[in-house]
């Protein structure tokens, strides 16, 4: 134990990384200063050793039971779920109804245990515990799985990304809405920015599947013009190929999460186990599948590349800073909510003015080649991003600020006052990174303002802060974006709408509740 280094950061146990630290002298990415390189022993061993067998701390049989049930629980409550779906239509899959429900939809866990729960209203229930046992497995896991050997997690993580890869589709509609916008381009030569899907041939058998009917399409020309890749698969084949697509980027986000907390000089499988195995993320996001993933993908990236810049020299720390760039406008490209981490990461690199023309350059020749391609794809069109802008969940924190203020829920003024609280909050964000020299706090929170001042909110919008949260020196933001998940699991489980019945709270049946939720009608159908 004396040759290892000990220090706490943000709440995190380091010690020494599984390979020789790289220098990071002077990034400005992980914190105000860096944590020196561990004893060369340590190095050589190729993983962090805290005592004999590879275990990180005194863990005791105790220690090790509670960290194999959290895991448990998580993966046998994913299965639960995921068979329970499978099995028949109702409320967990979105596009099924009694009459229709093909096989290549249920997929390959259909009818694996027929008349598992018959009854709508158990199936609600059994859901809603299941969620409440995950998170409560999930935070038991953040402190106890660390404990135990790395292959612990990254297998539970491995097979809970296997278990909803074979899951039908969860809560809402989004990816056939994805393969829609995809046909309408490429079988039907309609510019999905530019016609809504009502007008394309209601024959094509992915228009039923998909919902968004009077709405241009809002997603990035870069994941718009993968959903033209797959097109030629077919509906079926096109819903398994996005559904590997969003599960690898996924996996490989939390891998690169790995490689950035070792470059940070923190625990990895904690980091991964915060990311990894979010029953929020799992559940409503991958089993959902959403092109978030992509999303926070590039984002990771470009923090990833800016580490590995801070620990270059010369054209390979230029190249990674560019990179990084380049990285970070992708990511808008495919989701325009990776939008608000630019001007932070630009404001944030502001002390460094040679790192900050080379993101610059990396981002202005990544904006270019997206503008060209968008150009000859789609023409001078953008994403609708103003429509969707106007939606509002009845969850949401701004429509209950609104229900507070006796507004009766988000009204225009409100939400041009939180736009603005949105600003300026980018802008702290922006001053955080440059005079804390802590980019990734930064960001996080910037994640968080953009998540507590959007209308709509849905709930695997969490994944926008849990990888920053994972890697930041900050303990708090790691609070934030628990807290936020316990929101986000009391908002939208089954039974939260028994409860509010019961306590007689209606935020859809005020004047203004009502307006919203015509107007998210008559963009649905």
């Amino acid at each position: 134990m004396s040759n290892l280094l000990r220090a706490r950061f943000g709440g995190l146990s380091l010690m020494s990384s599984d390979t020789t630290p790289l220098p990071l002298k002077g990034a400005l990415v992980g914190g105000a200063a860096t944590v020196p390189a561990a004893s060369a022993d340590a190095a050589r061993a190729g993983r962090v050793r805290a005592r004999p067998g590879g275990r990180v701390g005194s863990a005791t049989r105790r220690d090790a039971a509670l960290a194999v049930l959290s895991l448990a629980v998580i993966l046998g409550c994913s299965a639960l779920i995921v068979v329970l779906a499978a099995d028949r239509p109702s409320f967990l899959s979105s596009p099924t109804h009694p009459h229709f429900y093909p096989h290549w939809l249920a997929g390959p866990l259909g009818g694996l245990w027929p008349g598992l729960v018959r009854s709508g209203n158990t199936l609600r229930y059994v859901f809603t515990f299941a969620m409440f046992a995950m998170y409560a497995s999930y935070l038991l896991g953040l402190r106890y799985v660390p404990r135990m050997r790395a292959r612990w997690a990254i297998g539970a993580i491995v097979v809970v990304h296997a278990i909803f890869f074979l899951s039908p589709p969860l809560s809402l509609t989004d990816i056939f809405n994805y393969v829609n916008y995809g046909r309408m381009e490429v079988v039907h030569h309609l510019n999905p920015y530019t016609t809504i899907p009502v007008l394309e041939p209601h024959s094509d058998p992915s228009f039923d599947l998909s919902n968004w009917h009077q709405l241009l399409s809002p997603y990035g020309p870069l994941f718009t013009l993968l959903t033209f890749a797959v097109v030629p698969l077919g509906v079926a084949g096109s819903f398994w190929a996005l559904k590997g697509v969003l599960m690898l980027a996924s996996l490989a986000t939390i891998l690169l999460v790995w490689k950035c907390a070792r470059l940070l000089e923190r625990d990895p499988v904690q980091a991964i186990v915060f990311v990894g195995l979010n029953p929020v993320v799992l559940v409503w996001g991958l089993g959902g599948d959403h092109n978030d993933f992509v999303m926070v993908l590039f984002i990771v990236l470009g923090f990833y590349l800016l580490l590995r810049a801070g620990a270059e020299r010369g054209r390979g720390a230029a190249a990674l800073a560019v990179g990084a760039g380049a990285a970070f406008v992708t990511a808008m490209a495919v989701k325009a909510s990776g939008g608000v981490l630019i001007p932070v990461v630009l404001l944030g690199l502001a002390r460094t003015p040679r790192r900050l023309l080379q993101v610059a350059l990396g981002m202005g020749l990544a904006a270019v080649a997206v503008a060209l391609v968008s150009f000859l794809a789609f023409g001078l069109h953008l994403p609708d991003l103003s429509t969707q802008g106007r939606l509002v969940t009845n969850v949401s924190v701004p429509n209950l600020l609104g229900l507070a203020l006796g507004q009766g829920g988000l009204t225009d003024t409100l939400r041009t006052l939180l736009s603005g609280v949105l600003v300026l909050s980018l802008l702290g964000c922006g001053v955080l990174a440059d005079r804390r020299r802590e980019l990734l706090t930064a960001a996080g929170w910037a994640s968080v303002a953009l998540l507590l001042t959007l209308g709509w909110v849905l709930p695997w919008y969490v994944l926008w802060v849990l990888p920053l949260a994972a890697l930041s020196r900050s303990r708090g933001l790691r609070v934030a974006a628990l807290t936020l998940g316990v929101y986000l699991v009391l908002a939208w489980v089954p039974l939260t709408s028994k409860v509010f019945n019961a306590v007689g709270f209606h935020p859809e049946k005020t004047p203004l509740g009502q307006l919203h939720q015509r107007y998210v009608r008559e963009l649905l159908y």
